[in-house]
């Protein structure tokens, strides 16, 4: 992938969504890689919350089954475009952002 003008696709889920039987997001970085896509890095949070305001959280007191997982990837316009599809088939509850990134020569 050539330095410039790219696009970083951001999914945020939790941890026990599923697709197909599997992690949705390991079911995710599987089909990115399937698809082609440069690369793809999955965060799993240590806190968090989302619309139904209910706290997810690691601390050993609190230990929730649910964390938040966040899917990065970086490519270019067209090899994003191409996999929101699937991405909309696959991610029934979540958050998808698209990015404007600027990736510079090391």
């Amino acid at each position: 992938m050539e330095p410039g003008h790219l696009k970083m696709l951001k999914i945020y889920t939790g941890e026990n969504e599923r697709w197909q039987g599997k992690a949705l997001y390991h079911a995710l970085v599987l089909k990115f890689r399937e698809a082609g896509l440069a690369g793809v890095t999955v965060y799993r949070g240590i806190e968090g919350y989302g619309p139904e305001k209910m706290l997810r959280t690691s601390r050993i007191l609190d230990l929730s089954v649910d964390l938040p997982v966040i899917l990065e990837a970086v490519d270019t316009a067209e090899n994003i475009n191409r996999v929101l599809p699937m991405v909309k088939e696959m991610v029934k509850k979540g958050l998808v952002i698209i990015q404007d990134v600027e990736s510079k020569e090391l």
